[in-house]
């Protein structure tokens, strides 16, 4: 039972962790109003600024995956938000635009630390029966910290403008530092799987996960499902206020629910795909479902009809319930001993393909109407499916192999063998 807690606990300091980042890093479109009047500076620039986080982030998620492969969570956490947390209050002596740029690019590339480290937590930690869930509570981290910059910083910077916020930040993201320095652990040692020698200390060398296709085709999928996720979160606001004629603070309220009601999706996917034991079939079904209310919402839009608001709505929820499945599966498939750089790796693809690709939707959307943007995500959602290696799942499930990597299990002290007799039933 304490082992059960302890690994719980030990989750929660890095769903923390992420969470009051992404608040500071991530959270700052919600104060774009006090931003443009603190710094006179127009709304392009705003938008380069709140933007340099996610630019510094891509940069970085390799990096921390090698060092947190290398040296744990502990001193990966600790150490990124730490400096994320120096940089902040450097930001909020900061006037100069450029110079801000450059400090919050920084920030997020420091920042992107508590991305990796929270999902290696899950992988280590925990045994494959419960991770589904484990992954998907981590994967509320993103969602719970934009929810918490929409009711937090608005405030902050109104009383105390940017300055305020950025500090305000900077402590947040301190505390949650200090505490994953602190109380972050190893998991207890295990007895290796039978026939594979002991620990890094033996001098063996894991082969690359990436040696054959399953895990390129996760990140391949991923990154395509990307499109239509981002088709939606990125311009259905927009949508409801210019198509529908929405009030802007009710459409903003709507989507703010319909967040959170997609991380009730992301963990009820972890449930399924923990009393399932499989990640890709789960997740293929989702991207299938995904494909469709994408079409339906589609061709509403092209004909004006009233289901498209209630399209839209679903569409925000089920389009995001698959992600924690992607990165459990690629995880699995790594190892533990390539589970960062493979985590880093799957976040730094799907970042790059939003940061160029979003743009493009936006003038495709500009230029014929919302529903043409929507029936792009329908199309390569459709193109998604069948890159989801569920097939390939299967072969190791029926060879006894749920995880390619075979993470260990340090739960409760019965090491792995315990666990993958557990998740198989």
């Amino acid at each position: 039972m304490v082992g059960r807690l302890r690994r719980w606990w030990i989750l929660s300091l890095g769903v923390n962790a992420h969470t009051l980042s992404t608040v500071a890093l991530f959270g700052l479109p919600v104060i774009l109003p006090v931003l443009r009047q603190d710094l006179g500076v127009s709304l392009a620039t705003a938008g380069l600024i709140t933007s340099a986080p996610s630019v510094g982030a891509m940069a970085t998620l390799i990096l921390w995956g090698a060092l947190a492969d290398r040296r744990g969570e502990r001193v990966v956490i600790g150490t990124g938000v730490t400096a994320c947390a120096v940089l902040l209050a450097c930001a909020a002596v900061v006037t100069e635009p450029l110079l801000l740029v450059v400090l919050l690019g920084l920030g997020g590339a420091a920042g992107a630390a508590a991305v990796v480290g929270g999902g290696r937590i899950v992988l280590r930690w925990f045994p494959p029966h419960e991770r589904g869930i484990a992954m998907g509570l981590r994967q509320v981290s993103y969602t719970l910290g934009m929810a918490i910059a929409a009711f937090a910083l608005p405030p902050i910077a109104h009383v105390w403008g940017l300055t305020g916020t950025f500090v305000a930040s900077a402590v947040a993201c301190l505390v949650s530092a200090v505490l994953a320095a602190l109380f972050i652990a190893d998991p207890p040692a295990t007895a290796p799987p039978r026939g594979e020698r002991p620990g890094p200390s033996s001098g063996r060398r894991e082969a690359s996960p990436y040696r054959g296709p399953e895990l390129w085709r996760v990140h391949g999928s991923s990154a395509l499902l990307v499109i239509p996720q981002f088709a939606v979160s990125t311009y259905g606001v927009s949508c409801l206020v210019d198509a529908h004629h929405w009030d802007r603070i009710g459409a903003g309220q709507v989507f703010g629910a319909a967040a959170l009601a997609g991380a009730a999706a992301r963990l009820a996917a972890g449930y399924w795909s923990d009393r399932t034991g499989r990640r890709m079939a789960p997740w293929r079904l989702l991207t299938l479902a995904g494909a469709g209310v994408m079409a339906v919402l589609a061709a509403s839009e092209r004909m004006s009809w009233w289901p498209a608001v209630v399209a839209l709505l679903v569409a925000s929820v089920v389009t995001v319930s698959g992600n924690g499945l992607a990165y459990l599966g690629a995880g699995e498939l790594a190892g533990p001993r390539w589970a960062g750089r493979v985590l880093g790796a799957h976040n730094a693809v799907q970042n790059v393909v939003a940061f160029v690709l979003v743009p493009v939707l936006g003038a495709v959307i500009g230029a014929f109407g919302y529903w043409s943007g929507f029936a792009i995500g329908a199309v390569v959602a459709l193109a998604a499916v069948p890159l989801i290696p569920v097939a390939a799942e299967r072969v190791r499930r029926a060879a006894g192999r749920p995880g390619e990597g075979r993470p260990p299990s340090a739960s409760d002290g019965r090491g792995e063998a315990g666990a993958l007799r557990d998740a198989d039933g």
